[in-house]
């Protein structure tokens, strides 16, 4: 089985896709997907599809649109290839791919993929690797996972309270491999590289203070002194007008840096911030500690 959730769900089986057309059948499989291997709790799907006001046929329709799927499913396991032999029937039936188990059910990945998966294992390596100081892997590693991405997660899928909650985990993951992608790329020098990216992501993140951060250093770095101090200041102005909050002291610090440092002298690590610490979600959209140096 291969599962595609990070961008438009794409499930399939035998290479034949098992995703319904119908919204509340494509809710089913799309939660069950990206729990692959986990038994699905029935409220958990019922949560998803009616939002604490199921109907009273809820358990009913429920286990209709499993059977839907278990049709999809059992189609894509007798499909051969165009101008094939005739297929041996399938060692596994429907029943096998989708489980029914005590209190919910459950969607076998067995040896096939998913791209949620692959893409918290690159991550993962890719943050391991800059605890290493390998910041040209680092930077390697989390482009292959970013790339994974190919629109938001869900994109054509009507979401419920189970999928919202998830899709915001993922996007959280999704931008703390960026930001961590980009802080690679500092390391590395590719300073110029990233500006264009940045003017984007600042203006889509308009609180974020690491990001925002990074841009400074960015502009700094190639010789853009006065530009790196508007986005400070600009940033100051979006925090205090929305969320009544001054910029932390870290970010401060930076732009002290930044005004005493000659124009074309790149900060050296020294220079730059202390050690990370925490900033609040809100204002870095969660991506975590602000990393600078």
């Amino acid at each position: 089985m291969q599962i595609d959730v990070l961008g438009v769900l794409d499930v399939r089986e035998n290479g034949a896709s098992i995703a319904p057309t119908a919204p509340k059948p494509r809710q089913v499989l799309a939660l069950l997907a990206l729990r692959a291997d986990r038994v699905v709790p029935v409220s958990a799907l019922i949560d998803e599809l009616w939002a604490g006001g199921p109907p009273r046929s809820a358990r009913t329709t429920l286990q209709t649109y499993i059977l839907q799927l278990r049709d999809l499913i059992a189609l894509a396991l007798h499909r051969q290839a165009p101008g094939a032999e005739p297929a041996s029937p399938p060692r596994r039936r429907a029943k096998d791919v989708l489980v029914t188990s005590p209190g919910g059910y459950m969607l076998v990945l067995g040896e096939g993929t998913s791209d949620v998966r692959e893409f918290e294992r690159l991550a993962g390596m890719g943050y391991r690797a800059i605890d290493a100081g390998d910041f040209r892997g680092a930077s390697r590693l989390l482009r292959e996972a970013l790339a994974l991405w190919t629109g938001s997660a869900f994109a054509d899928v009507q979401t419920g309270a189970q999928l919202e909650m998830e899709a915001r985990r993922l996007e959280e993951g999704r931008l703390c491999a960026l930001d961590q992608r980009i802080e690679a790329d500092l390391r590395l020098g590719r300073h110029r590289e990233l500006l264009a990216e940045l003017t984007v992501l600042t203006s889509r993140y308009s609180t974020h203070e690491n990001l925002h951060a990074q841009f400074m250093l960015a502009l700094h770095r190639s010789g853009r002194r006065s530009e790196a101090l508007d986005v400070y200041h600009r940033l100051r102005g979006t925090l205090v007008r929305d969320l009544g909050l001054e910029p932390s002291p870290r970010l401060r610090q930076l732009q002290q840096s930044i005004l005493v440092a000659a124009p074309e002298t790149p900060l050296a690590a020294e220079q730059q911030t202390p050690a990370a610490t925490p900033v609040p979600a809100a204002r870095t959209g969660g991506a975590g500690p602000l990393r600078v140096n």
